[in-house]
């Protein structure tokens, strides 16, 4: 584009799209994700009751967009784990993360600046995920664009896609939680990278791969930041919602949050239930890790008796401050 060569960027934008993501890049990737999973209710009793079932569940999150995009292309979805050296560092990190005494590494990367570094990183590599698996469907249907915009969709936001599933393999079963249902900020925002990718490799968009990928990438990494350290929202709600008006004549299913598809809907029973659990002594850690022992936690049962009406108001109040940015 002239822009980025008037600016001097054109360089800068080709030396970026020839970088290496392994292994600072992907390593980000795979702490993000590992964190993300880790903050999901019940991911910690899940990890202390049954450490395959977390694994498992970690290399969903890791791996989901390579998963899913492989089944598409009806290519062996084990292939993403063929790479060794890729599985390794994530096993690594998915065990320091759960199981790190005094849950030191989770406390370090829950920081916010260290947090920001590596979601900013995250999202660089969401750019060549969804530019792969473009690129890898053009190779097998070089005239659809829309298999080329499905697979990169699917490449670039995986695990969001297949969240229901990794759901299954913790013993969860929220099928309102669907992310065709409701999406969250990253499945839209990599929704929109597949098609414009796919535009520019059929040659519809008259910009270079490089130049694109810089402008996608900037786009991402800015506006992940600022939704971490402003108000979470979707940058083209408005637009969103006035192609919902015309085109469907109803209002957008758009939220405010950047993670819609993070906040579970909780009944009034499960809520009282986690109240309940909420007022139990602390878990005791297994060599200084935080894993649990639910026979050693017993609370009296004066103590269960919580007030249910209390709990749902606060719940309402929970479910809008845990919205957290995410990854997929």
């Amino acid at each position: 584009m002239e822009l980025l060569a008037f600016l001097n960027l054109d360089e800068l934008a080709l030396a970026m799209s020839q970088m290496s993501m392994y292994p600072l890049f992907e390593s980000a990737h795979y702490i993000v994700s590992v964190m993300s999973l880790k903050e999901q209710p019940g991911a910690v009793e899940v990890a202390c009751r049954s450490p395959v079932a977390c694994w498992v569940s970690s290399m969903l999150y890791c791996f989901g967009g390579a998963i899913l995009s492989a089944v598409l292309l009806a290519e062996p979805p084990v292939e993403p784990f063929s790479n060794n050296s890729h599985v390794l560092v994530a096993s690594l990190i998915w065990y320091l993360m759960f199981y790190c005494p005094q849950d030191l590494i989770y406390s370090c990367t829950s920081l916010l600046p260290v947090r920001l570094v590596l979601s900013g990183m995250k999202e660089v590599t969401r750019t060549w995920k969804v530019l792969g698996g473009v690129v890898q469907a053009q190779k097998k249907y070089q005239n659809s664009l829309l298999v080329m915009i499905v697979v990169g969709w699917a490449k670039g936001s995986g695990h969001g896609l297949i969240s229901n599933f990794e759901q299954l393999v913790r013993g969860v079963w929220r099928p309102e939680t669907n992310e065709l249902l409701k999406m969250s900020y990253a499945t839209k925002v990599t929704l929109i990278g597949a098609i414009v990718f796919s535009m520019q490799q059929s040659h519809i968009l008259p910009v270079q791969k490089h130049q694109l990928m810089f402008l996608y990438t900037l786009f991402l990494v800015i506006n992940k930041v600022r939704m971490m350290l402003t108000a979470p929202s979707f940058p083209f709600a408005p637009v969103e919602t006035a192609i919902y008006r015309v085109l469907f004549g109803m209002e957008s299913t758009h939220s405010p949050s950047a993670n819609e598809a993070d906040v579970s809907v909780t009944s009034p029973s499960e809520t009282c239930t986690a109240a309940a659990e909420a007022i139990k002594p602390a878990s005791p850690r297994h060599n200084g890790s935080v894993c649990c022992d639910a026979e050693q936690n017993a609370a009296p049962s004066a103590e269960a008796d919580v007030d249910c009406s209390l709990k749902l108001a606060a719940r309402d109040d929970q479910q809008t401050a845990a919205e957290r940015i995410r990854t997929d």
